[in-house]
């Protein structure tokens, strides 16, 4: 497999297994402040204007990474029997589930946010992206766009994102990983393709 930019990506999107019903679910999976909500946007607009649906809609305070029932249920349970699927979506100011927002079956969609790549939810990808941003270099980056007031925020944050991933990290599962280039991002294969074709070139 070459390396792919962006609109390459996209362009393949719609060709993919679907393995969630007839949709295409494509998980964007990094660290906070990797650039993830970008990176899917750029590939929903690509790909003629994709779904996007948020992890940050359905995590808590209480609970970052206690989305997963709440997706598979709200999301994943109707997109994959054909039906428009309508998910709460999370007030972080005032702390609760204010809004709800409708997502279509449609061919493709994009699920965004860290830990998107986590095992419960890999049976239902037809690709995982890992977006190849260190965790300090990330973290520089989020601090920076969210401002000094929510750093203790970040505090907590950080330390659970470290126990979400060394329980259940996604990278050695990602089929591609993406680099931000100086020109844009190019998407590498994943330790996922490179373990499926260690098996295939050698075989048991």
């Amino acid at each position: 497999m070459d390396d792919l930019t962006l609109p390459h990506l996209a362009a393949m999107l719609p060709d993919l297994a679907p393995r969630c019903g007839q949709v295409r679910l494509v998980a964007v999976d990094g660290h906070a402040g990797a650039g993830k909500t970008t990176i899917a946007r750029r590939l929903a607009e690509g790909a003629g204007g994709a779904p996007v649906v948020h992890t940050d809609d359905l995590a808590t305070h209480e609970e970052p990474f206690g989305w997963t029932t709440r997706l598979a249920e709200q999301v994943l349970t109707p997109l994959a029997a054909g039906r428009t699927a309508g998910h709460e979506v999370y007030d972080w100011t005032a702390r609760r589930f204010t809004g709800q927002r409708e997502v279509p079956p449609a061919p493709v969609v994009l699920l965004e946010g860290v830990g998107t790549g986590r095992a419960a939810l890999r049976p239902y990808l037809s690709l995982l992206l890992w977006l190849e941003v260190d965790p300090a270099t990330a973290r520089v980056r989020g601090r920076r766009r969210d401002g000094e007031e929510l750093a203790a925020f970040w505090t907590g944050w950080t330390r659970e994102e470290d126990a979400h991933f060394a329980a259940d990290p996604s990278r050695p599962f990602a089929d591609l990983l993406v680099h931000q280039t100086p020109s844009g991002y190019r998407a590498v294969p994943g330790p996922a393709v490179r373990t499926e074709r260690a098996r295939r070139d050698h075989p048991e």
